[in-house]
């Protein structure tokens, strides 16, 4: 009867890979045909799922695949959510989801209104019950949806996707920042803890030969010494027909002693999901490929 009247799920799992770290993605496909990713990462007692807010992005960061082919249209808040509920259907019932983070396709600032409802609903008690600290919103930056996000009275973590520390560079790998200079982002982050407490994550992708020089780690130094922040390094996940690639071990080590150094807070993210082109909008862009 439920089945007949209702539809719980409105999205088939359509593809999925395994990775030997047990990392898990899976593609959705929505009522309209349209796809997004989701990612489950387990660590410990730890269960992440990483979930997508758009189909596409809008951004077209210049190393990453989610832009590939531009934005499609915005994910609704129901499908936001349903992401995170397919993924608790794909562990084991003692093993519940604990983290969620909006770190999948698309801008979640730049569909603000699904993915604050979202975000509302992962929190309730009635929803999936996950507390808002262990829920992150990942941008590029958007100075006034990360003010209007602080007002929204919700202790979960703001991760600003930096990925350069000079306005020239950024511009180079992030469209987006010809219209928005560092300095009005690191002014928006401060804003943000100011109003929530609440210290911004600075994600940090490491290009080799393109920002992984001890230079840029001098410049992200310098930046993160004017707010409270911790951040995140993470290596490169390689995406086929790009240019880009993985920084070295040693570069990697290098750049994060150097930030220590200087007194930030900064940890270098262990790689997950190598063996299955893990990185947003790979599984994605593959499936599509394949169709054609």
């Amino acid at each position: 009867m439920l089945a007949q009247r209702f539809c719980v799920y409105s999205s088939s799992i359509v593809a999925e890979r395994s990775s030997s770290d047990a990392t898990r993605k899976f593609l959705l496909r929505w009522a309209d045909e349209e796809t997004s990713e989701c990612v489950i990462i387990p660590d410990g007692e730890r269960r992440t799922v990483c979930v997508s807010t758009q189909v596409g992005c809008p951004v077209g960061c210049a190393f990453c695949a989610s832009g590939i082919g531009g934005l499609s249209r915005n994910l609704t808040a129901g499908e936001i959510v349903e992401q995170a509920m397919q993924a608790q259907q794909l562990c084991r019932p003692d093993a519940a989801i604990t983290n969620v983070v909006l770190m999948g396709l698309g801008e979640p600032l730049a569909n603000y209104d699904n993915t604050i409802e979202a975000v509302r609903i992962i929190n309730a008690d009635w929803g999936m019950n996950i507390g808002a600290r262990r829920i992150t919103v990942s941008t590029v930056g958007i100075p006034h949806r990360i003010r209007q996000l602080a007002a929204e009275g919700l202790q979960i973590t703001l991760a600003l996707s930096l990925h350069a520390a000079t306005d020239d560079l950024r511009v180079q790998l992030v469209p987006w920042a010809k219209t928005t200079p560092i300095r009005e982002l690191i002014d928006a982050c401060r804003d943000y803890f100011d109003a929530t407490g609440r210290e911004v994550t600075v994600e940090y992708v490491l290009l080799g030969g393109v920002n992984d020089s001890a230079d840029c780690a001098l410049s992200l130094a310098s930046l993160c010494r004017q707010l409270r922040c911790n951040v995140n390094l993470i290596r490169y996940n390689p995406v086929p027909g790009l240019a880009y690639t993985r920084p070295n071990s040693e570069a990697s080590q290098v750049f994060l002693t150097i930030l220590r150094e200087e007194g930030v807070n900064a940890h270098l993210r262990r790689s997950r999901g190598l063996d299955v082109e893990g990185a947003c909008g790979q599984l994605r862009r593959r499936e599509a490929a394949r169709s054609d």
